[in-house]
This record gives C-alpha cells, structure tokens and sequence, in this order.
C-alpha cells in the first residue's frame, strides 16, 4: 500500500489530541457523513490515532453509497476496524451492541439544493438528526457530536467583525434560503431536548468554513473553486464584487478541534469552529493564485460602497475553554491543498 499524503497532517493531528483518545479506548463509535469532507477527517484521524496508540476501537460509518467511497479513499474503506452501514440519515436501521460515542455530520450542504428544494434540506438535517438521537439513546452512546454551522446565526450584521456564540441573530424564516440555518437551529434545539431528557451528553460544533483535502472542488465553496481554477491553469473567477470576508481552517485544524469538542467541550454549549483571520473573497483568490502559480484573477463585477458581507467566527470561547488554535494559516492550507490535489492527478 503506497504511504498516506496526509501523514505530517495525521501526525499533527495527533500531537494535539493525544491525550484525549483514552476514552474511545476498546469503544466503539457511529459516524454519520463519515464519507464527506468532514468525515473523511474524521476518519483519516480515528484510524491514524487508533494505529497509533492501539486503541482497539472501531467506527461505525453510516453511508448512502460505501462504494463510492471505496475509490475515494480505498486505504480507509479496506481498513478492519472501519466498517460501513448502507442506510439515509433518515431512517436508517440501528446496528445492533452498545456505542461510546457518536458523530452527527450528516448534512446535505449542496448550494442548488437549497435553492431547487429547501423542503429537502429542512427535513434530511431535522428527521436526520432526531433519528440518529433517537440510535444514540438506544445504543447507550454516552456522547454525542452535531456538526452544526456558523449559518445558525443568520446573516452576520456587516457592523459585526466577528459573530461570537452569544450573538442572538437568526435566519429569516419568511425567506426559504434560510432552510439550511433553520435546520440546524431545530437540529441544536433537538440536542438540548435529549440532553434533558436522557441526559445524553450533546457537544455542538457550528462550523464555518474550511479548506483542506478532501473539499470537493466543483462545489459551492469558493476557495475550492478558486483552487480548482489555478490548478487546470484557468482564470480564477471570482463572482460579484470581491469584497465579502470569509476565513477559513485547515482541515487538520478541524479534525484537532472536532475531536477535543467531542471528548472535551461542555455539553449544551456550542462552540464556533473556523479562524478569525478573515480576508476579502478577492485577496483569497489572489492568494490562491500566488501560491499555486497562476497569477491571473477575474472579478466579475466593480466594488460598491455598500459595507462588506462578512461570515467571520469569533472562535475565543474555544480558545479559552478548550485551548484550541490555528496553527496552519490559509496559506499553509491551500499550499497543502493543492500538493493533495496534485497527486490525485
């Protein structure tokens, strides 16, 4: 088997969090998304730590289409302690013997979808989450993971350089684009009603936005876009005007940070998941061509006057309660990126 590309990441990963691993020692754990980008993280961390430190454990990965996933990532579906259940999020049937902990980062993400079909969305993230609450009881999990999103605060006020956990915006129900930000409000109020009433341990994550292997990179996100762009050797486009803040974290930053919330964080208190480093759209993919080696960026449309969209983290409860950090910048993420990118090819 040729060596994993991610290995200085998975070994990053584990220098900051091995302490923690402990308790998934012998223990079993069920991942839903563990074939997304989130989930691949999270797997690619789990078997590394698991190999690592002997843990005996294994993980369960709840999947529409294992096989898919097969030629994805085969060193991941071939590994023994890694099995795969075929099932929706939605009604998928409980496997059978006890679990420690389990991870909720099912999502239908897709842009298109939840402007063709915001009913869709709503129910997979709503119906999703209620049913693998209702598996984490019956199994006697202890723990429980919901990757939330940054989108449950609503649009971020432009006066308001970074949105905290305390902000107490919301999305606008009257305008179905809000789908997505509504379900995982519903999805986090759920939570709360199981912690009281099971006492199941919830830890939420509200993520924001990322870079990293694994990103697809004909999605909606613009910096895997952009990335894209550079490595085919095209224009980078960058629709409207350019000046919109986004930040975003590694994805082995992110496994570090999923990881500790879930071993770590305190129940029924979300904690926001990104880097407070925000850039204009447009300097990021001007980055991005720097780095990759293609200077040539496109804006579609001139700047207005207008006060800047921004979607920036204030991520200090992390830092203060668990200790969490960026350790690799932007810079870092997409050089690493692309590098992944690259040997795919």
């Amino acid at each position: 088997m040729p060596p994993n590309p991610l290995t200085a990441d998975l070994d990053h990963i584990l220098a900051h969090t091995e302490g923690l691993w402990e308790e998934l020692r012998g223990q079993r754990v069920f991942i839903t998304g563990g074939t997304g980008f989130f989930g691949c993280w999270l797997l690619e961390s789990f078997a590394w730590a698991n190999t690592k430190l002997n843990l005996k454990a294994q993980a369960v990965v709840l999947s529409r289409d294992s096989q898919a996933f097969s030629c994805k990532a085969p060193h991941l579906f071939s590994n023994s302690a890694i099995m795969f259940q075929r099932g929706d999020v939605r009604d998928f049937q409980f496997p059978t013997g006890s679990f420690s902990h389990v991870i909720h980062a099912a999502s239908e993400t897709s842009g298109k979808l939840n402007a063709k079909n915001p009913l869709a969305i709503l129910d997979t993230i709503v119906a999703g989450t209620r049913h693998t609450l209702d598996f984490a009881v019956a199994s006697g999990a202890k723990k429980f993971l919901l990757t939330s999103s940054g989108a449950v605060y609503g649009k971020q006020p432009s006066g308001l350089t970074h949105i905290s956990e305390e902000y107490g915006g919301s999305p606008d129900p009257a305008d179905p684009a809000s789908a997505y930000g509504e379900g995982k409000r519903l999805a986090e109020m759920l939570c709360t009603l199981y912690h009281q009433q099971h006492g199941l341990e919830i830890k939420v994550a509200r993520c924001f936005a990322f870079v990293g292997p694994y990103l697809p990179l004909d999605s909606q996100f613009a910096v895997s876009n952009f990335i894209r762009d550079a490595l085919r050797g095209d224009v980078i486009q960058v629709n409207g005007d350019g000046t919109p803040y986004r930040s975003y974290l590694y994805a082995a930053d992110l496994a570090i940070w999923l990881w500790t919330i879930l071993f770590r964080g305190t129940p029924c208190r979300p904690y926001n998941v990104g880097s407070s480093e925000g850039h204009p759209i447009g300097e990021v993919a001007q980055q991005v061509a720097d780095i990759i080696g293609n200077g040539r960026v496109q804006i579609a449309r001139p700047s207005s006057n207008r006060p800047p969209l921004r979607y920036v983290p204030d991520v200090r409860r992390a830092g203060a309660e668990l200790e969490l950090q960026v350790w690799l910048d932007l810079s870092a993420g997409v050089q690493r990126t692309a590098v992944f990118q690259k040997g795919k090819c």
